[in-house]
């Protein structure tokens, strides 16, 4: 599943309530940093700024949302008068300026992946936990209310624990972002391939239904897109201690489609984004009994994690991915890359103690 793409059928949006607005600046306003922007606002709970260091897209955000610009994100940060902070800017970024946001006091959203090394991460928890502040990563997935439908019946057992999952996705890439090559997507430094853009929601998704996974072998290509060289196809095994799981991702084909299938010894439970609907299939029946969940307009998830990330800054329980969760799947990420380069399985559990 590609979030940030799909197009569900529209839906009127309802009046937000009144709330006691919260000083959010958002850090990077291309793509997704538009959409943040866009849907806090939407919330009827935050009073937005924008900041980038492309003059040109700061004006077009002020005109298009009525919202303050700044230009230096460090003095920014600086000005005060700020209560959190929605980090939207290439991956490598992401950690740096989170430690400079909680260092200043302010609460912090970050966009996925967390990063594309584990270099300064401890830094940023040991920040985290020194600030007092909330620190969340916008992995989107925990806020659609199919999956967490889905996931709540996995987690009550009633089929028994998952021993095996998989997840086959894909979508035309080039359809839903055509300037996918003039950005970060190019290079995996800056968190590009379809293993650090798309797979990443997958995993973590599965991530938080079965646990974290203990090793990964994955191949990988790139097949179809043009104009770069990063994989645009992946599959990958991956252990989660008793389960093991397997993932399929293409970012060419036709449908924009996704199914998560997961497997225990008294039933399965079967996930089709596409129609909006989960099944159960118990041990012993004939049939799937099916689910469905009304279709969504395409910003709703982001406005409903904005609503998430603000709940949370005024101390209600994180409904979001937590920093914890955001790290595992981190060295998910770099222990795929390493095996599609090595052709051997890697390690990716969090050390112990």
């Amino acid at each position: 599943m590609t979030p940030h793409d799909s197009a569900p059928a529209a839906a009127a949006a309802s009046t937000p309530p009144s709330f006691p607005a919260h000083s959010v600046l958002v850090l990077g306003c291309g793509s997704i940093g538009e959409r943040h922007l866009r849907n806090f606002q939407r919330t009827g709970r935050a009073r937005l700024t924008a900041c980038d260091s492309n003059p040109a897209l700061l004006a077009m955000m002020a005109e298009r949302y009525g919202v303050a610009t700044a230009g230096d994100w460090q003095a920014a940060l600086a000005s005060g008068g700020l209560d959190a902070c929605v980090i939207c800017t290439p991956a490598h970024l992401h950690v740096p300026m989170a430690i400079a946001a909680l260092q200043h006091g302010l609460h912090v959203l970050v966009e996925k992946p967390l990063s594309h090394s584990l270099e300064g991460v401890d830094e940023l928890f040991r920040t985290r936990d020194r600030s007092g502040r909330q620190l969340a990563v916008a992995y989107v997935l925990h806020v659609y209310a199919l999956l967490m439908e889905a996931r709540a019946f996995l987690r009550r057992g009633e089929f028994g624990p998952v021993r095996e999952a998989s997840v086959v996705a894909g979508q035309p890439f080039h359809l839903f972002r055509p300037a996918y090559a003039q950005t970060y997507y190019r290079d995996h430094r800056t968190g590009g391939g379809a293993i650090q853009d798309a797979l990443t929601h997958n995993v973590n998704w599965v991530e938080s239904v079965i646990g974290p996974a203990d090793s990964v072998l994955c191949d990988c290509a790139h097949l179809v897109l043009p104009n770069v060289e990063v994989e645009d196809t992946v599959h990958v095994s991956s252990r989660h201690g008793g389960a093991l799981a397997t993932f399929a991702l293409n970012q060419f084909q036709a449908p924009n489609e996704t199914t998560l299938q997961f497997h225990a010894a008294g039933g399965s439970v079967k996930i089709e984004v596409r129609a909006q609907r989960w099944g159960t299939y118990a041990a012993g029946a004939s049939d799937w009994t099916w689910h469905n969940v009304p279709p969504i307009e395409r910003d709703t998830p982001f406005i409903d994690q904005a609503n998430a990330f603000l709940d949370q800054l005024e101390g209600q329980p994180s409904r979001l991915c937590s920093l914890e969760a955001a790290a595992q799947t981190l060295r998910f990420n770099l222990a795929a890359l390493a095996s599609a380069k090595s052709g051997a399985r890697v390690a990716c559990a969090a050390a112990k103690g």
